[in-house]
């Protein structure tokens, strides 16, 4: 598994369910770059249980990140049919229709693969192509990409744990507030706390503060 912060988003072009129902090809993080943050996420699989979860939490504060510039974006190694099926199920039937941001199908499975979070056994021929030698899912993968297209932020649960979408949107004010007064953001700040300069005489105001 690789660690990608710090640097350029690997880019892809695939099929992806956008606006609940719209199943659109050559679908890209490029489409933003020089203009907006970039939330992306993995999941395992459709029609699960955690998952449904998960979407549905960043479904409902997809408002609070687009005010903040941001694209949120998911993606899981299904076939794009799958993902509008699922994206006509009700919620209460274990469905997640209702999500309207994009859904990338990975299902050559290479984008999970360059994000490092593909799970499963599998080998690579001659041609760089992946072979599967067993199931090849995500795991949970999140990633907070800058409007220049570098990662800076990311986080890989495990199947079984489910993510906090409050502190995804934490992330993203802790960027943002960087990007926009310099300050960095020490442990547990929050918008609207005090952040810090990066001098010893920011650190022993903070710590005064505190």
């Amino acid at each position: 598994m690789s660690v990608l912060v710090g640097q350029k988003a690997p880019s892809f072009s695939e099929s992806a369910v956008v606006n609940g129902g719209e199943v659109v090809n050559g679908f890209s993080l490029d489409q933003f770059v020089g203009k907006n943050h970039v939330l992306f996420f993995f999941y395992p699989k459709d029609f699960t249980f955690v998952c449904p979860t998960e979407l549905h939490a960043f479904q409902s504060k997809l408002e609070e990140f687009k005010k903040r510039g941001v694209e949120v974006v998911a993606c899981s190694t299904d076939t794009p049919e799958s993902h509008w099926g699922w994206l006509q199920m009700e919620k209460g039937h274990g469905g997640i229709k209702g999500v309207t941001y994009p859904i990338v199908a990975d299902t050559s499975k290479c984008v999970s693969a360059n994000y490092g979070v593909l799970a499963g056994d599998y080998d690579v021929d001659e041609e760089g192509q992946l072979i599967a030698t067993g199931p090849m899912i995500a795991y949970r993968g999140l990633f907070l990409i800058d409007k220049e297209g570098i990662v800076q932020h990311q986080v890989v649960n495990n199947f079984p744990l489910g993510r906090s979408v409050n502190e995804a949107l934490r992330m993203v004010d802790a960027l943002i507030h960087f990007e926009e007064n310099g300050e960095v953001c020490p442990a547990d700040w929050a918008k609207g706390d005090v952040a810090m300069k990066e001098t010893h005489d920011g650190v022993a105001d903070y710590l005064a503060a505190h």
